[in-house]
This record gives C-alpha cells, structure tokens and sequence, in this order.
C-alpha cells in the first residue's frame, strides 16, 4: 500500500472517530447530564487527536475528498432511518469503534481507547434507556385500559381501540382477565400494530409472558402480581413496568423498587375493582406532592369529574368505561386532553 494511501486511511479513520466522539460527548453532556462521562469521552478525543497531531500536515496533504470514491456511494437506508437519540447514539458508538479499530491496525493507536469505548457503550446504553422511558412516559397524559367484553366482535374491540388511538389516546393497556392466552395474545399482536402506526406505548396487563410475546413496550403490575424484581428480571432493563398502588405506602414501595410509573386510585368507586374502597383525592394531592416519577390517576375518572381530579394535582389519567364503553368517546377523549395539557 503506498504512503499516502496509509495516510488518507489513517486520516479518514481519525476524522471518523473524532466525530463520533463529540456526538456521543454531546448526548453525555446534554441528555444525561453526565458531567464525569462527557469529560471520559472528551478526554479521549483529545488522546485520539493528540496521538497524531504530529503528523497533521501529512493528513492534509493526502486528503483528497473530490476523489474519494466513497463519498458517492449512497446508503439506502439513510433517508428511511428514525432519528432518535437512541440510534444516534447506537451509530456513533459502532462507528467510533470500528474506526479505533482502524488506527490501531494502521496507526499504531493503543488498543485501550477501543476496549474503553466497549465498557463506555454499556454504561451509556443501559442509562439512555432509563431516560428514553422517562422522556416517553413524561409526554404520555391519556391511558387506556382496554376491556373487551362489551364488545360483540374483536374486530369492533379493536376498531374502538384505533379510534382511540387516532383521537389522541398516548398508551394502551391491553387488561383482558377472562379471556384465555391465546386469545389474549392474538389480540396483543393486533394492539402492537395499531400503537406502532400511532406511536403510542402499549402495556399488558399483568401478564410478563404475553408482553414479551407480542413484544409490548412493558407490563402493569398489580399488589398481588408478580414482583416488580421478578418481571425486571424476565423482560429487561428496557421494559416498562407500571404498579397499581392504592395508599402512601404501595407507592413509596414501588418508587424505591424502582418503578417507572404508577396507577393512583380507584380514585372513586368503579365496577372494574369491585370490592375495593376508593382512595378519594386525598390520596391524588399526596401523590402529586411526593411521587417522583410520572403517576396516572384511575378509577371511574369521567369528564365530569376530570377537574376534581386535575384540582388535586393529577396531569395523568387512566381510563377504562369512558373510552371503551362510551357512545361519545371522541368527545371524552378531546375534554380529557384539554383538561390534561401541560
């Protein structure tokens, strides 16, 4: 291989490297407030630029971008990919290490700055998901719970759920307790196909089995469930898991858990919890003052009680009857969301 050849592969590789690690610099710094791995990632760049700044002028010298046949080769996928912080992120991370790669093989960089870069890639992954969930539950305001049993059809079930969906509705959970699992789960695959088209969140009820199955977003967790360490265990660190609580004390218990939101209610009495007392609003105000991750607020929650409820500090409601059982569910749903704008 000839001389400037080497050359311009070492100096593409740098140039590869160095952008990725400003770009992933910058998501450290930005969107994870991380001030001790923004300074790891720049303190690499600096190494990376450091290591070959004696030979710059060369660099330049060999560069010929008009020429680089690489430069006219189209990436078919580049128009249709989703630009969200998470592939960002993924792309940079795969392109710093392959061009590590390429200086060690052809510059003689150290090897530590690319074994780095792999403990650095899970680190930064593993807490780009807890804000990923934590920006995509702090958007969502109206919650479905789905019930198919006033229904006289699964096609018409799931026409009222893409009503919902397309009226404004940001999750949905499908919660079908007397139904078998088949059932359930070819229901589940059908809601996935609607929410993705809406770009809504969808949970299953209970059921860790069915949500990793039909590939939910996460699961929602009753006081006599599966354990939340259980179901975190069994889906991932990339689920998200809700827990029903009903006092103070569910709720300070699912917090240090570490839960991703909550329910809050029944906030009044309703047929989908028979037997159990509402919370009232007391219970509402005390969540608003002292829960620290989003919470909704549910039980028989109606657009003629939404401002109680929103009085007491709520910006989040779950939903079952007003929704699914309603003759007017697209006015329901257009008072929830003027009631719950943040």
């Amino acid at each position: 291989m000839g001389h400037k050849n080497l050359k311009r592969i070492i100096d593409a590789n740098i140039n590869r490297a160095t952008e990725a690690l400003r770009a992933l610099e910058e998501i450290a710094r930005f969107y994870l407030n991380d001030e001790k791995m923004s300074e790891k990632l720049k303190n690499m760049r600096h190494f990376v630029c450091t290591f070959f700044d004696g030979e710059y002028l060369e660099f330049l010298k060999s560069r010929d971008t008009l020429n680089d046949v690489g430069t006219d080769i189209l990436n078919p996928t580049k128009e249709n990919r989703n630009t969200t912080i998470e592939n960002v992120f993924k792309s940079n991370i795969k392109r710093l290490q392959q061009a590590l790669r390429m200086l060690s093989e052809y510059g003689n960089l150290p090897e530590a700055p690319r074994y780095e870069s792999y403990t650095l890639e899970k680190e930064m992954f593993e807490r780009l998901k807890m804000n990923i969930k934590k920006y995509l539950l702090e958007k969502r305001r109206l919650y479905l719970v789905t019930n198919s049993d006033k229904f006289n059809s699964d096609d018409e079930f799931l026409d009222r759920v893409a009503l919902a969906l397309k009226s404004g509705v940001d999750i949905i959970q499908l919660r079908e307790k007397n139904r078998p699992a088949k059932e359930i789960v070819e229901l589940g695959k059908r809601i996935r196909e609607l929410v993705s088209a809406f770009n809504a969140l969808f949970i299953v009820n209970d059921r860790i089995d069915i949500a990793q199955i039909v590939k939910a977003d996460g699961v929602h967790l009753g006081q006599d469930d599966i354990s939340y360490k259980a179901a975190r265990e069994f889906l991932g660190e990339e689920a998200i898991i809700g827990i029903s609580t009903h006092c103070p004390d569910d709720a300070l218990r699912a917090m240090a858990d570490g839960a991703d939101y909550i329910g809050v209610g029944p906030v009044f009495k309703t047929p989908t919890k028979p037997g159990r007392i509402p919370v009232g609003l007391e219970y509402v105000k005390w969540a608003s003052e002292n829960v620290n991750i989003p919470f909704f607020a549910i039980g028989s929650i109606e657009p003629d009680n939404i401002d109680e409820v929103t009085k007491a500090g709520a910006t989040r409601v779950a939903v079952v009857r007003a929704i699914m059982n309603s003759e007017n569910p697209i006015e329901n749903i257009e008072v929830f969301k003027s009631k719950l704008q943040a």
